[in-house]
């Protein structure tokens, strides 16, 4: 029996020393691994960066009154401008439509909006007609402005006047109806979000 005691050795209970590493190494993987994974994320673009707008941001500024356009007249109004083409034909007149129908659109939040149309040529009677019927303020464009909106596009003003936001008309007019729910999409969380207006 002496025999078989001695050969059996007790168990050696685990060195404090290396138990504390290994919960050391276990804490430095729990933080560090986040920060690391979010690196790469980051780095490898696997997240949609933090871009919510439909239209582009004016990276310069500019105001209605840069665009020589009166602010008082609005009465810190939001706006939804489009600059008409120098000739208003087919297209023009749908975009028209499609960026009332994104106006109507807005619901309880038509009373903040006013929908402006700038022209560069002076419209026909039958062409007045139909976008006052629209509800849209029509506007010649300012000699000045022209030199701030080349192309024609849809602009996106705060009540203080600040022009913010672009969007561009889609060159194949089946595309309008995307085309406005992407300003109705940056309207309502303007509205949303904003307590001036």
């Amino acid at each position: 029996m002496n025999a078989i005691s001695d050969d059996v050795s007790p168990v050696q209970p685990e060195r404090p020393q290396k138990k504390n590493r290994r919960i050391l190494l276990l804490v430095i993987a729990v933080f560090a691994l986040p920060v690391i994974l979010a690196k790469f994320a980051l780095d490898g673009e696997w997240l949609a960066m933090g871009v919510t707008n439909k239209g582009t941001l004016l990276t310069n500024e500019l105001t209605l009154k840069q665009l020589g356009i009166e602010n008082s007249v609005f009465e810190q109004q939001w706006l939804i401008i489009y600059s008409l083409p120098k000739t208003c034909g087919t297209d023009c007149q749908k975009t028209l439509e499609a960026v009332h129908n994104t106006y109507v659109a807005l619901g309880k939040e038509m009373p903040r909006v006013s929908p402006v149309a700038l022209y560069q040529r002076e419209l026909s009677n039958e062409q007045r007609q139909r976008i006052s019927k629209s509800q849209w303020q029509l506007l010649a464009m300012p000699a000045i402005a022209k030199q701030y909106i080349e192309k024609s596009q849809v602009l996106i003003v705060d009540p203080l006047g600040n022009v913010f936001l672009s969007h561009r008309p889609p060159s194949d007019i089946e595309q309008l109806p995307k085309f406005g729910k992407q300003i109705l999409a940056d309207m309502k969380k303007l509205l949303k979000y904003s307590k001036v207006g």
